[in-house]
C-alpha cells in the first residue's frame, strides 16, 4: 500500500518513525490502517531533505500531544537555506565543468588519432591558458 519494502519498514520502526505494531500468534506484523498515513508522510518528508533522525524527534513530540510546528518550519528553513547553497554550489561546478570540457575538445582537435591527449593529468596542473601537453 505503501510502495515500501518491509526492509523499510522495520527500518522506520528502529528509527522510531513508526510505531511498532501488535504482531499475530505467528509473529506476522499487522499495522494498523493509519501506518499508511505515516509511512507516506515519512516518505515525503524524506523527499524535501528532512532526517530520519529529525523526523523521529518531531513526530514523538506530536505523539505525545505537542505542536512542534515552530521547529518544523525552522528546520525547513534551514533546509531551504543548504539547497540554496548546493545549487550555487552546483552552478559554479557547471561552469567550470564547461570551461574543462571546452579545453578539452580544443586539445583533442590538436591530438593526433591514437596517441594521448593528457586530458585527466591536464586537471593536475593550473590552467595558465597554455595547452602543453603530456
Amino acid at each position: 500500500m505503501t510502495g515500501v519494502s518491509t526492509d523499510t519498514l522495520r527500518h522506520y520502526e528502529r528509527m522510531r518513525v513508526l510505531t511498532r505494531p501488535p504482531r499475530t500468534s505467528a509473529g506476522y506484523r499487522q499495522y494498523p490502517p493509519e501506518a499508511v498515513d505515516r509511512v507516506r508522510l515519512v516518505r515525503r518528508a524524506i523527499a524535501i531533505g528532512f532526517s530520519l533522525d529529525e523526523l523521529a524527534r518531531i513526530l514523538h513530540v506530536r505523539d505525545h500531544g505537542g505542536a512542534p510546528c515552530r521547529q518544523v518550519h525552522a528546520l525547513a528553513i534551514e533546509k531551504l537555506a543548504q539547497l540554496d547553497r548546493r545549487i550555487s554550489d552546483l552552478v559554479a561546478l557547471r561552469g567550470q565543468l564547461q570551461s574543462i570540457v571546452a579545453q578539452w575538445g580544443e586539445r583533442l582537435d590538436r591530438t593526433p588519432e591514437g596517441q594521448r591527449a593528457g586530458l585527466l593529468e591536464a586537471l593536475l596542473r593550473p590552467s595558465s591558458g597554455k595547452d602543453d601537453q603530456t
